[in-house]
């Protein structure tokens, strides 16, 4: 029976991970919010801050199954793994979702959000003018980060690396949206579009034996932009996991009021309602990335017509409370078999 335990706690701790790598994707979700509400926020940011000094010092040395064991490797390998996978699988199918259906995908999100600020906030009982002043801070940054103007596309190296260590945000910092931030620096499409189509394109040209990609400039400079991204984003998740342990573990009510207004504030992202603004050139016409797509400027939010497509968008709003709802049941049950 412990063993059957123990395989299924494995497949749900990799499909928290397909959770959370598809909600990382996706511009103004958290996949924090994701750790948050099914259970598992605390032990992820504590287990990233074990990848430190000591940790790298029993790598050094050989001690591989100290090293494993001291980061709580099983979890974070899992939890990686689960976000790996739903990169290349969960992630394509939101995309296609957003493409063709994007008034409900939103609606959905929307409804998670508002889910997830009812569970944050239904168990947090230590308000008084500092929590209140805390949360306050949070909608603000969050809806103002929300109406803010994307810039554009820079793959400086340099500029890259920044980048990855701003995106983890979403990942550590529940509310705060890594994906819609590289929209703002403009880089969303360069880091998750376009280099990780190179990354994937690049492991088939190697299962075929083919190397022709070597010579190929483009291909190069993409995989050269990913490494330096993903070099980035270890960095920060390394750093604000180990800020945000501290912050957890000293200040823990303002932290949790500030995450709530950070989640208030992103319901701004994540209206269902809205238009797109896309950038026009001098000229007027539209500008076009290298897909061949049309490239984002903001969007128009506007209060919607009661008709059946908004009925239904509400429906689906009401599905995405049910959906954190049911993460906060199966959180429950988790804790107490644990216990």
């Amino acid at each position: 029976m412990q063993s059957t335990r123990t395989l299924k706690d494995k497949i749900f701790l990799i499909l928290k991970g397909l959770g959370m790598g598809a909600a990382n994707k996706v511009p103004g979700v958290s996949g924090g919010v994701v750790a948050f509400v099914a259970g598992f926020y605390e032990e992820f940011i504590y287990s990233l801050q074990k990848i430190n000094g000591k940790a790298f010092k029993l790598l050094i040395n050989g001690r591989f199954k100290s090293f494993y064991q001291y980061i709580n490797g099983r979890f974070l390998a899992l939890l990686f793994f689960g976000m790996i996978v739903s990169y290349f699988s969960v992630s394509k199918i939101l995309d296609y979702l957003i493409k063709n259906y994007e008034l409900y995908v939103w609606s959905v999100f929307f409804g998670m959000i508002i889910g997830s600020i009812y569970y944050i906030n239904k168990d947090f009982k230590d308000w008084n003018y500092r929590t209140y002043l805390s949360l306050l801070i949070g909608i603000i940054l969050g809806v103002g980060i929300s109406f803010l103007n994307p810039a554009k596309e820079n793959d400086n190296l340099w500029f890259v690396f920044f980048c990855g260590i701003i995106s983890v945000c979403g990942m550590t910092l529940p509310g705060f949206s890594g994906s819609f931030i590289l929209i703002l620096l403009g880089n969303y499409v360069l880091l998750l579009v376009e280099s990780v189509n190179a990354l994937y394109d690049t492991f088939f040209d190697v299962l075929e034996g083919d190397f022709s990609f070597t010579h190929n400039f483009e291909r190069i400079r993409m995989l050269k932009v990913l490494v330096v991204f993903t070099l980035g984003s270890l960095t920060g998740l390394i750093t604000f996991s180990n800020v945000l342990s501290y912050i957890l573990k000293h200040y823990k009510s303002i932290t949790i009021s500030a995450i709530i207004g950070f989640i208030i504030g992103s319901l701004g992202v994540v209206w269902p309602w809205k238009e797109t603004i896309y950038k026009l050139s001098e000229s007027g016409e539209f500008l076009f990335d290298s897909r061949g797509e049309k490239v984002v400027e903001n969007y128009n939010r506007y209060i919607p017509q009661l008709n059946t497509e908004t009925y239904y968008a509400i429906a689906f709003i009401f599905l995405g409370i049910a959906i954190v709802l049911a993460l906060e049941i199966y959180g429950q049950k988790t804790r107490k078999s644990n216990e």
